[in-house]
């Protein structure tokens, strides 16, 4: 009998551990609450290319818990829209923009560094290098080149739609062709840091019916 109380009392003391330590998740009960499990994905644009006008209708997932925080147009429980060949929305919009947070998985192994002043041209090359093109990157740069000039350095780590797919599933109802999902998280600082491990970028079809989207998550 002395035998089971003692190794008893580990599994009262694991019990009560268990129960005391507060559950984090991204679905905080107050929606003025930011839950400290989650990071925000900043500005992602999603452009539509059709072959033809279709109406659409495109809805946001997350499985892992998360919340769309802003978007334009507006999102309710989904955008339903008519989108052209030439990927204009609703005859106004270019993209849809959404913000949105999520629990932070996002990877950190691999990517580049790169100096503040040196941001434009790395950012244009790479993401022509994934595949986009024109007024997709246009539009990155216009916004994120002014936005990141606090530090001297910026690391700067892909997340590749396997990825973004675990935590933000993009659901259309009219299933593209090809599907191209780029965030980067970008993490400053004033000291050069030591060499990233460089991924291998994959080429992107922009033939048929194509859809692409970048954001930005700031560390």
């Amino acid at each position: 009998m002395k035998t089971i109380k003692i190794l008893g009392i580990p599994l009262i003391i694991i019990l009560f551990l268990t129960i005391s330590i507060p559950f984090q998740s991204c679905e905080p009960d107050d929606d003025d609450y930011e839950c400290d499990t989650c990071i925000v994905a900043y500005k992602p644009n999603i452009y539509l290319y059709p072959k033809e006008q279709i109406q659409l209708f495109v809805k946001l997932d997350f499985p892992m818990g998360g919340k769309i925080v802003k978007s334009i147009p507006e999102y309710g429980t989904g955008w339903n829209i008519t989108v052209d060949k030439n990927g204009l929305i609703n005859n106004t919009y270019s993209y849809l923009f959404y913000e949105s947070t999520q629990p932070d998985i996002w990877q950190k192994d691999y990517g580049w560094i790169t100096k503040t002043d040196e941001l434009e041209p790395f950012f244009r090359k790479n993401m022509a290098d994934y595949g986009f093109t024109g007024r997709e990157i246009d539009d990155f740069i216009d916004y994120w080149i002014p936005q990141l000039n606090n530090y001297s350095f910026y690391s700067i780590y892909p997340q590749t739609k396997q990825l973004i797919d675990k935590v933000i599933k993009l659901d259309l109802s009219k299933k593209p062709d090809h599907l191209l999902r780029l965030f980067y998280v970008v993490k400053g600082h004033n000291q050069s840091q030591e060499k990233l491990l460089e991924p291998t970028i994959a080429d992107f079809n922009r033939d048929g019916y194509f859809v692409t989207e970048w954001g930005v998550i700031l560390k």
